[in-house]
C-alpha cells in the first residue's frame, strides 16, 4: 500500500512539449473534470469555468495567438514567436481554467481567483493520479485582453492558466525541491 501522501510527494510537471497521445478518453476526462471542480468555494460562487482545447481547435487557437503576438510585440524574436505558435501542438488536451469574478460579492476577488487556481491544481493532481502528465502554463496570453477575446471571455473573466494534459513522451526527472525548514516558522504571541 502506498503512503497516503505519495501523490503529492511525487507530483511534478511534465513540460508541455513532452506530452503526447493518448490523452484522456471521454469518460476519463469527465471524471477528471468532475474531480477538479471540487474546490474550496467561499460563498458557493462557482468563480471558475473550463474551456477545452483539443484537436484542430487547439491548433487554431495557437495560430491565432501567434497572429496576435505580431501586434502585441512586433519585436519578439522569431524563435520565441515560433515557440508561441506551436505551444498548443503537443499535448492532446489543453484546459483553459477561467476565473469568473463576481465584483458585487462580499467574497474578496483573491479568494475567487484562488478557487479557480485550485481547479487548475486539481487538474494537475488528477492527471497524475490517472497516469497522465500535465503542466500548468500562463505566458503573455493569459494576461492579454485580446487573447481573452479569442477565448470569448467576458469582462469579468480572466485566464488562470492553461493546463496541458497528455502522456509523457520521456521520463522527466524531478527538480530539486525547497527545504521545508527554510519555509516554516511557528508564530508565538
Amino acid at each position: 500500500m502506498s503512503h497516503p501522501l505519495s501523490l503529492l510527494q511525487q507530483r511534478h510537471s511534465v513540460p508541455s512539449r513532452q506530452l503526447g497521445e493518448p490523452g484522456p478518453d471521454a469518460a476519463t476526462l469527465q471524471a477528471l473534470l468532475e474531480a477538479a471542480i471540487r474546490v474550496p468555494d467561499h460563498g458557493k460562487l462557482e468563480p471558475f469555468r473550463l474551456i477545452l482545447l483539443q484537436g484542430d481547435a487547439k491548433l487554431a487557437f495557437g495560430a491565432r495567438l501567434a497572429e496576435l503576438s505580431l501586434r502585441v510585440n512586433p519585436h519578439m524574436a522569431d524563435a520565441k514567436r515560433e515557440k508561441d505558435r506551436t505551444r498548443y501542438d503537443f499535448a492532446p488536451l489543453v484546459v483553459a481554467v477561467i476565473a469568473r469574478i463576481d465584483a458585487s460579492s462580499t467574497v474578496p476577488v483573491i479568494e475567487q481567483q484562488l478557487s479557480a487556481g485550485c481547479v487548475a491544481y486539481n487538474l494537475l493532481l488528477g492527471a497524475g493520479a490517472l497516469g497522465f502528465g500535465a503542466q500548468w502554463l500562463t505566458g503573455w496570453a493569459a494576461y492579454n485582453r485580446e487573447a481573452a477575446a479569442i477565448l470569448g471571455l467576458a469582462d469579468n473573466e480572466q485566464v488562470i492558466g492553461f493546463v496541458h494534459i497528455g502522456t509523457p513522451q520521456i521520463d522527466v526527472p524531478d527538480r530539486e525541491r525547497p527545504v521545508l525548514a527554510n519555509l516554516v516558522s511557528t508564530w508565538t504571541p
